[in-house]
């Protein structure tokens, strides 16, 4: 199609253009890293809606099997176009009105709902309006026709590699290819070591001749095995499935213990397999649904793409030179600093950048947890506090919630808070031991969850046997009285004008009538106020007030 609307003078270009994409795959040609490249045709054609000329190129992000094979760009409001118009210096026109920054001034393509702009007589109309308007005008004139574009594509699985699921065909020089007999499933892998798993050239599985070697199930006559093995994208679509019954021999899962445990609760995911491992699993389910093995068609109940570790802003690559060494960072800082400053340098989904941290806080921090032990183990007596013993109620109940919420980094600040206050509890004279005690065995068992060996050596610390069983990683959660849990009293802020002037310790049941009449005796008031008139008062019991004068 390009080179039947190829200007004379563009087919040289256009040609050369070819040769270069014809080396790359589909997946290279739609990758986001890349940077978009194209031939100016040197041809224009005609906005149907507009009427208004525009250029036409030939790019590589553009499939022949996707729709006609050519597309109307919409920089705007599509990332791939807006990054190949930016890289050619074309106009980047918003028509649909989001809410959000102009794509030409961020470089972030908008496609959410909005209302149409710069669109002549359908100004005004929300995006699906204006898609079905636009398409009945032009099916009425004769300019087109409404269309469904599926982006499902051919999906090649073979590889030549050893390491994958044999694809069950045996290749019958009389049959030609016939699939193997449900009752000779699954094809298992030869036992193929060193020599034979060399590059050769050809597929591993070739090597194994006597595997190669078979019966075809249709004629009986010699014939060979299929020697290319399933992408492994095949596997990692189902096995989760598998999961629920490891041991079943009847077929690939049990579909009672797949109807008990499926859907997955919790997914952990990762960007890099954000669009096709999901894609893929999520279509297993559904065909799988259609066959009737699975009731279900979601496989998973709630998905959670965490972050990449980054560095200077960018991806790690050998090429920008940015690469970290974990390894050393491990080999220096330690493996439980390491996760530690991981989880504490922000919420699981969001990007880290390992220029901005530094493992070296976590070490101090750790270090201290140990040195605490030691101090609490060599401290005697039964002594309690009432206040240490509430905030570690508080720090277990909280922690217990965050964790269930995935907000890890806060529960690391709240290690901390709890650190401080058990450090000043032990610095006391006489220290509260008991209280200690029992208070850092409730820290070691929560840090286990983000700092095993320090956990670990902690629990050992404080006179656990770990040598024989009695590990902190096989300790019950902490319990939480829920006494502890209540609070005797709150500080409540008293602003005049929006500033504070005093602070008061209330009941947290205080009503705001009260809390109002104490708010204007206290004495911060008073003296703020300096005999001048109250025109509001407003209460938020309870803890804040704010007096606002005539």
């Amino acid at each position: 199609l390009a080179l039947e609307l190829c200007a004379p003078s563009q087919v040289a270009a256009l040609e050369a253009y070819r040769e270069e994409v014809r080396k790359l795959s589909d997946i290279d040609r739609q990758s986001t890293d890349r940077p978009k490249t194209g031939v100016d045709l040197g041809v224009t054609a005609l906005n149907p809606v507009t009427g208004e000329q525009i250029p036409v190129y030939a790019a590589d992000y553009v499939l022949a099997d996707y729709g006609t094979g050519a597309i109307m760009a919409v920089p705007a409001h599509d990332q791939r176009d807006l990054d190949f118009a930016r890289a050619f210096g074309l106009p980047v026109r918003v028509v649909v009105d989001t809410g959000d920054e102009d794509p030409a001034v961020s470089g972030v393509a908008t496609s959410g709902d909005g209302v149409l702009v710069n669109s002549g007589p359908y100004d005004g109309l929300r995006k699906d309006e204006a898609i079905a308007r636009i398409t009945a005008d032009l099916e009425a004139r004769g300019g087109g026709k409404g269309a469904v574009n599926y982006r499902l594509r051919d999906w090649l699985l073979s590889r030549q590699r050893f390491w994958g699921t044999p694809i069950p065909i045996v290749h019958c020089p009389s049959c030609g290819e016939v699939a193997v007999p449900d009752d000779q499933l699954p094809v298992e892998l030869p036992d193929l070591r060193g020599a034979a798993l060399k590059p050769a050239g050809t597929s591993p599985l070739g090597a194994a001749t006597d595997w190669v070697s078979t019966t075809c199930p249709s004629c009986g006559g010699p014939a060979s095995r299929d020697t290319d093995t399933m992408d492994t994208f095949v596997d990692s679509s189902w096995y989760y499935l598998r999961y629920c019954s490891p041991d079943y021999t009847d077929g690939p899962f049990d579909p009672e213990a797949v109807r008990e445990w499926m859907p997955v609760a919790q997914y952990v995911g990762g960007v890099e397999h954000a669009i096709l491992h999901l894609l893929y699993s999520r279509f297993f389910m559904k065909v799988l649904h259609d066959m009737g093995m699975v009731d279900g068609v979601e496989p998973f109940a709630a998905l959670m793409n965490q972050g990449q570790v980054i560095n200077q802003g960018k991806a790690m690559s050998k090429s920008l030179g940015n690469g970290v060494d974990l390894g050393q960072e491990l080999s220096t800082y330690g493996v439980d600093a390491v996760r530690l400053t991981v989880v504490f340098a922000g919420p699981p989904e969001d990007d880290i950048d390992w220029a901005d941290v530094s493992p070296a806080g976590s070490v101090k921090y750790l270090a201290r947890v140990a040195r605490l032990a030691e101090d609490v183990a060599s401290a005697g007596g039964e002594g309690r506090d009432l206040e240490v013993d509430r905030a570690v109620a508080r720090t277990v109940d909280e922690v217990t919630r965050l964790i269930d919420a995935q907000r890890l980094n806060v529960c690391v600040a709240r290690f901390m808070e709890l650190t401080n206050a058990l450090r000043k509890a032990a610095d006391a004279s006489p220290p509260p031991a008991a209280s200690l005690r029992d208070g850092l065995e409730a820290l070691a068992v929560m840090l286990g969850c983000f700092a095993p060996y320090t956990a670990e050596e902690v629990w050992s610390r404080l006179g656990h046997d770990v040598e024989s069983g009695d590990s902190v990683h096989a300790t019950s959660w902490p319990a939480v009285d829920p006494s502890l849990l209540v609070q005797e009293s709150v500080t409540c802020v008293v602003q005049v004008a929006g500033k504070v002037r005093d602070r008061l310790e209330v009941s947290p049941e205080i009503g705001e009538d009260e809390l109002r009449s104490l708010a204007l005796a206290s004495a911060g008031v008073v003296k703020a106020l300096d005999g001048r008139a109250v025109r509001t008062v407003v209460v938020r019991a309870p803890k804040l007030v704010n007096v606002v004068p005539a």
